[in-house]
Parts: C-alpha cells; structure tokens; sequence
C-alpha cells in the first residue's frame, strides 16, 4: 500500500470544501433574511460551480437567495451545487485511494433502471418542509416547525419507494427535535445537518431515486467485516465482502445491507436482536463461512438487494485469509452521481507491520513512515473488538475512510497475539449470536430491554 499518498494534498480539495463550507454556514442563519456574510457564501458556491452546466441556474439562486426571494427551484438549484461540489471532492479522493491500494475499478454501466412513479404530493409536501428549514436556518428551528414533518413521514412509509427518503426525513427531524430551540444550540453541526437537508432536497425530485442496472450475482461470497450504522430511530448493518463469479470473472467487492427502525433505548448488543432476522449473511459473519449466492439481485454499484432464498451457507472462510488472498484483486464498483460524497468512502484495506502509536484517547499506525489515524470512535459496542485490542494488533483488516480533512482507519477485525498465538477478533462477531460471555451477557440485558418494550407496545394496542 502507498502510504506516503494518504498525506500527499489533493489539487483543488481545499477550494472545494471551502465552497462547501461557506454555504453551510449561509444555512445556519437561515434565508428568510440574509445578511451580507450569506451573500458572500452564496456567491462563493455560485463561483465554485461557473464551469459547469449548473452555472447559471445557481448563479440565478444565488442571487434570489441573497435577496431573500428564493423559491423552492432555488433552493433545489442550490442543493444540486453543493452535491456536485461534493460530488467531485469524493471523485478526486477515491482516486487517490485507487493508486494508494492498487486494485482496479470496474467500468460503470450504461444503462439505467426506469424510476419509480410516486405521489408527487409527498414529494412536494417534503420539498415544502426543506425550504421551510432553509429559510429559517438552524439557528431559528422550534417544535412547532420541526413537527411538519412527521405528517409527511407518516404518509410516505406505507409507499415502499418513498421510505429511503422517509427514514431520512425521520432521522433529521428526530436530530433537530433534539436540539430545540436553535437558538440555545451552543455547537451546531453545521456540516451534517446541511448534508441531510441537500441529500433529501435532492431526493424529492421525481426519478432522483432511479439507479443503475440491476444485474445477478452467482458465485462465492466471502466476508470482510460488519460495518454497524447506529441513529436514535433506526440501524443498519453493513457487510463488506469479495464476490467470486461462479464463471470465473473478475473478483468484485460487494455489500450486503439490512436495516431496522429501533427505540432509542435498544442498543449496543441489542441492536443484532433486531437484525438478525432479516438475513442469514450476519450467521455466516459469526461463524466465519462463505455464502454461496444464485442469482442474486445486485446493482452496478455492488450492493447486494439480499434475498435468504438466493443465498446458502458455504464452507469456512476466514476474513483475514480471504483478505490476503482475494481482496488484492478484487474490482472496486463504480458509484451513482447522486451518492457521491466523501463520507461514502469506505476501502477495505489489509494493514501488516505497522507501527502502533497510542497517546491516550488516540491511536494510530506508523506504516511506511506515515501516520494513520485510527477511527476508533467508529467501532460499534455490539461486539468483542475494542480500542485496547487494535492497540496491541499486529495486523488490521479495516475500512479507509475520509475523516476531519485526513484518511482515517476504521477497524473491522485485527490480529493479535495472545500467549504466543495469534487471535483474530472481529467488530461483527455477535452479529448471528455468540457463546462469548461478554456477548452473552451483553444479549441478555438487550432481550430484557427488548421485552419490556414489546410487553409495553402490546399494552398500548390493546387499549
């Protein structure tokens, strides 16, 4: 692995993120009446974009907004020019990580799959809700704004095609409830709140859902790891793993996702209760087994659509092997325009004889000279893996990522060596069970939770 490109600058990132940076702070203040220092992050974005076919849409955007008579094309013309921004930050890292590992991408497909046809009401009743938030800014949301959108979301769940952005539009209204009001925020997430408000900006168009083709996977499915995303009102688990093509071609590198809506008060060991259920691969996790897969849904992006029915349990096949031996060679999927951002970063990566640098509340690696951090803090508590066991690791199969302006490493499994031999100990071990004490013990207490909460929802349906 090329190290010494992890720290090497990037040609125009800074400028990028700069754009990007200026209009988020805009949205904190809101639009409803803009101050020059908006204007000048307004304008700001509007140059970033001047070379492209979004030129003078946003320069037009720019300057209603400015004068505080945008409407919601504006705003949709804003929100497009701070994803494309983005869009080409993700480009211009992910091929920098293209040279740093040396592994090849596959070609992107040329044929799209038709959208589906929604209510076009909900779309604009959600388009209305985001444009009611940008005019008001951060600074100035209450309940009483914050609460338009749970009707909409109500709406949109029984809609199958409307619930990614539903469950989005949940998340975002749950994170803003939970800091009412605005204006005695003392730290604003200013970056955040201002991806999900584009994300679902961009999600209201009709067709924005439309993906690439979906094709049909056969052949062999070998894990990495578990990457295990965890909000106050939903979860979703992440597999990371090399498909092997039953004919022979090229290794490809796969996710397989299954997501649940949960309490706030599930969570840690609980979190795999929930999941469980819904796919057979997290078994396979645990127990450390391929999956033989027939004709399984899969987009041009390398997501697995999983269905149990397509997928049976292999012979054994331990990550770190599978790692050493097929990860090398295995093709990178292309990504949607759409779903381009830094934060979808997420390269499998083997690291060997490093160095480990522990300074108290971080840890790093030492690899080839260069300093890599290690994004502990993304290490879920729903399993054996800890900060203490990556510190004494010798080998670490992990996700890099980018992080707080730098590539970042979050671990999924390391090797260590305990009593002369070497251990392997995984993130997603308790994923479909385990006899581990500490996850046993962990199990228990989330089933406990979990049936008072069940005991308590069956009261209330009685009622």
């Amino acid at each position: 692995m090329r190290a010494d490109l992890l720290t090497d600058a990037v040609e125009g990132l800074d400028e990028a993120l700069a754009a990007v940076d200026g209009f988020d702070g805009v949205l904190v203040g809101g639009l409803l009446r803009p101050q020059p220092a908006q204007a000048v992050g307004l304008a700001g974005l509007a140059d970033a974009v001047a070379g492209s076919p979004l030129a003078a849409r946003v320069a037009e955007a720019a300057e209603k907004a400015a004068a505080g008579a945008a409407d919601e094309d504006h705003y949709m013309a804003l929100a497009a020019a701070r994803t494309a921004l983005l869009g080409s930050v993700h480009d211009a890292l992910v091929a920098r990580v293209e040279e740093v590992v040396g592994r090849p991408r596959a070609e992107a497909a040329g044929v799209e799959a038709a959208g589906v046809e929604h209510p076009v009401n909900l779309l604009v009743a959600a388009r209305g809700w985001l444009c009611d938030l940008a005019r008001t800014g951060w600074q100035g949301i209450d309940h009483e704004l914050v609460a338009g959108a749970a009707p909409v979301v109500t709406a949109m769940l029984p809609e199958p095609g409307l619930r990614r952005l539903a469950t989005l539009l949940d998340g975002f209204a749950a994170e803003l409830a939970a800091s009412c009001p605005g204006a005695m925020l003392e730290r604003i997430p200013v970056r955040r709140w201002a991806d999900l408000w584009s994300r679902a900006m961009l999600l209201t168009l009709p067709g924005a859902d439309r993906t690439a083709a979906v094709g049909e996977a056969t052949g062999r499915l070998l894990p990495l790891g578990v990457d295990l995303h965890e909000h106050a009102t939903a979860v979703q688990a992440q597999v990371h793993a090399v498909f092997e093509p039953a004919d022979g071609g090229t290794p490809r590198l796969v996710r397989a996702s299954v997501s649940a809506p949960k309490p706030d008060t599930v969570v840690g060991a609980g979190l795999w209760q929930l999941l469980r259920p819904r796919m057979s691969l997290l078994a396979a996790v645990s127990e450390g087994r391929a999956m033989e897969l027939d004709a399984m849904p899969v987009t041009a992006e390398g997501d697995l659509l999983w269905d149990d029915a397509r997928a049976t349990l292999g012979e054994p096949a331990e990550p770190f092997t599978t790692a050493r031996v097929a990860l090398p060679t295995a093709a990178a999927a292309p990504v949607m325009p759409v779903d381009r951002h830094p934060a979808r970063i997420a390269v499998p990566v083997l690291l060997e004889g490093y160095a480990v640098e522990d300074e108290g509340e971080e840890v790093a690696f030492r690899v080839a000279g260069e300093r890599l951090v290690v994004a502990a803090g993304r290490v879920p508590a729903a399993g054996p893996l800890t900060a203490e066991a990556v510190a004494s690791s010798s080998a670490c199969l992990g996700l890099l990522r980018w992080d707080a302006g730098e590539f970042r490493l979050q671990p999924l499994a390391v090797e260590r060596t305990v009593r002369k031999k070497a251990v392997a100990v995984h993130a997603g071990a308790w994923a479909g069970g385990t006899a581990d004490k500490a996850g046993v013990r962990a199990e228990k207490a989330a089933t406990d939770a979990v049936t008072v909460l069940r005991e308590r929802a069956g009261r209330l349906l009685r009622k």
